[in-house]
């Protein structure tokens, strides 16, 4: 069984045009009004906008070199379009820009970002997995799932993780349970991550103290014996920790502390 972290060699940029794409095709399918499943307070033009707004962002980022977070404040699109056509032209205007961007750009490339990876891979990356949750979302409101790419999927689960591992400030201590871990693993595609329970305490960079219950992502899953086991589907575990719903059932084992915890430190919010 592989370990740890994805190798990254993913054609993102195929897989955010595909998505993409997908995502226009099954909200053709829905009135503007329809209620999105996964999002209860917004309806199919809500979430068209959205990801309208997220892809316009970042390929505003990146054509104008941006670095730093006081120069993205003020970026405007100019405020929603009316309608469902002035909404699909804005979306397909931003997604077009959005892919001509990052395929521009080397993924070194310095561009700011809400993460501690200040580079435009990342966004190469996360706007592949925005655009594959958000055509999730569409295929739902729609009421057409369709399959999706295991291996972006996959990639789906090690990214998700990887946000429940966000680094602490340097003052921070994080003290690992020598009991509690929990194992993540896919079916199919092989992959499978270890982490530990802990505690964490010290100071925020913001100055406020820490002192709370934490999961850490090991460096690499070397098989040894962990408290409790999450199996499923790539697609299932990435569905599982996006809060979306799955199509398969998820096999869990062990411990419960560890199961509830990671269950409640999901990557939802994150985009």
């Amino acid at each position: 069984m592989k370990t740890g972290s994805a190798a990254h060699d993913l054609d993102y940029l195929t897989h955010l045009a595909a998505d993409s794409a997908r995502f226009v095709q099954a909200l053709a399918q829905t009135p503007p009004e329809a209620r999105v499943l996964t999002c209860p307070d917004w309806d199919a033009d809500d979430l068209l906008w959205h990801l309208g707004q997220v892809q316009w962002f970042w390929a505003a980022i990146i054509g104008r070199g941006l670095t730093v977070h006081a120069e993205v404040e003020n970026l405007d699109n100019g405020g929603r379009p009316a309608g469902r056509d002035g909404l699909l032209a804005f979306f397909g205007q931003a997604s077009d820009g959005l892919r001509h961007n990052l395929a521009a750009a080397c993924p070194q490339t310095s561009a700011w970002t809400w993460s501690r990876d200040q580079r435009v891979g990342f966004i190469r990356r996360r706007q592949a997995h925005e655009a594959l949750i958000h055509r999730i979302d569409a295929e739902l409101t729609a009421g057409d799932r369709t399959p999706t790419d295991p291996d972006l999927r996959t990639d789906g689960v090690d990214e998700a993780l990887c946000f429940l591992d966000a680094e602490p400030a340097p003052s921070a201590h994080f003290a690992p349970d020598p009991a509690p871990s929990v194992r993540v693993q896919t079916t199919g595609t092989g992959r499978s991550w270890l982490l530990w329970l802990g505690q964490l305490t010290g100071l925020k960079e913001t100055g406020t103290a820490h002192d709370e219950p934490v999961l850490t992502l090991a460096g690499s899953d070397t098989g040894e014996p962990a408290a409790a086991t999450v199996t499923a589907a790539a697609a299932d575990l990435h569905c599982w920790l996006w809060h979306r719903p799955t199509r398969g059932a998820l096999k869990g084992s062990g411990g419960r502390l560890a199961l509830d915890r990671l269950d409640r430190r999901s990557a939802a919010g994150n985009g």
